[in-house]
């Protein structure tokens, strides 16, 4: 209970750590690798939102492309005069094309605008093609749009806003017409590349794969890619293979790593990340300015006058930071150490920061 108590106080102070077991974590194949061949791939179109209650592009491209839906809806427009671009925007349609998805699947699509639209919201997309690489039309999106959000304006230039407005999403709202070529298999032999390329996993994994199936059935080929040769009791049931392979359990090494994201004050810090024996003091400067107006009234019956002074004030003000000892052999004796401290997150990432310009972190710093 303890230990849990202090894992939440971190938590509430601001940061947010990973603690994990020292040396490795157990996972399946398929939360660590990727079955080369079975990717997605995306798709990219353009498209018209109608519908829109006077927050749609005002531009002149917005007309155009109104003009073209309607000629092609086989309603003559012989003057741009009477198409007013308010009501509906241009966006950019995108979506990800499944491996393996066959005509009719229905596919999640995301819109956002390209041009002066001030909000999405309440409006539909009309029938949108969307093309892959090679210039040929997988899928066909439309439907009411999601943005998750509002923009209201009221009088005297006051606004409310919640998240983005001029993005969304479509829920399954395409239809995929064209099925994209997927080859995971030469039919003798199958390849797993990790997501997080490591040695150590890459080994796990080959000795997962032969104690199931027996040696030299898989061989890695590098920290990245493992090649799997399919036996010949398996080759008429595929399906089956691949899946009891990915299903298999694997012991992954975790790199030694704090993750920091100063936009957010997320700190996450790895299990295996250890501070060697070093002091450290933090302390913060703090400056107030201030300004102030002071009005100077003449005696009653004078010829003087009233005078307005400004007056600045300036105050300066600094925390008391002691020199305290931190040294960690685990992610939680790090966060009861920096907790100990007393500060928040964005000082722990300058703390952090100044640990590995010491050479006191035994761990790789990164930066979102």
């Amino acid at each position: 209970m303890v230990w849990l108590m202090r894992r939440l106080a971190f938590l509430t102070a601001g940061a947010l750590l990973g603690l994990c077991p020292a040396t490795s974590w157990a996972a399946r194949v398929q939360d660590l690798c990727e079955l080369q061949g079975a990717r997605g791939n995306t798709l990219t179109g353009v498209g018209l939102v109608a519908g829109l209650a006077g927050t749609g592009d005002k531009s002149l491209e917005a007309i155009r492309a109104q003009e073209r839906m309607l000629n092609r809806l086989d309603i003559d427009v012989t003057s741009s005069q009477g198409v007013k671009s308010d009501n509906a925007a241009v966006v950019i349609v995108r979506a990800v094309l499944p491996a393996f998805a066959k005509e009719g699947t229905r596919i999640d699509v995301q819109v956002s605008s390209i041009f002066d639209a001030e909000s999405l919201e309440g409006g539909t997309l009309l029938d949108a093609y969307l093309y892959g690489e090679d210039d040929r039309v997988y899928a066909v999106g439309q439907g009411p749009i999601s943005v998750g959000g509002f923009n209201v304006s009221g009088g005297g230039g006051t606004s409310v806003r919640r998240n983005h407005v001029t993005a969304g999403v479509i829920p399954m709202g395409a239809y995929v017409e064209r099925e994209a070529p997927s080859r995971v298999t030469d039919g003798e032999r199958i390849s797993l590349l990790l997501k997080r390329p490591d040695f150590g996993t890459a080994r796990n994994i080959q000795d997962a794969v032969n104690e199931a199936y027996g040696p030299g059935v898989a061989t890695a080929l590098g920290a990245g890619t493992i090649n799997v040769i399919i036996p010949e009791t398996e080759r008429g049931a595929l399906v089956s293979f691949i899946a009891a392979v990915q299903d298999l359990p694997v012991n992954a090494n975790q790199p030694a790593r704090v993750v920091i994201n100063e936009r957010t004050g997320t700190i996450v810090v790895g299990g295996d990340v250890t501070i060697r024996p070093c002091q450290v003091a933090h302390g913060s400067l703090t400056i107030k300015v201030a300004k102030e107006i002071k009005v100077d009234q003449p005696p009653p019956l004078s010829p003087g006058e009233t005078v307005v002074v400004p007056v600045t004030q300036v105050e300066a003000e600094t925390e008391e930071a002691y020199l305290m000892p931190i040294e960690g052999t685990s992610a939680s004796e790090i966060a009861d150490a920096l907790n100990a401290l007393k500060v928040t997150p964005r000082d722990m990432i300058a703390i952090f920061q100044a640990l590995r310009e010491a050479g006191a972190l035994n761990a790789d710093l990164e930066i979102m």
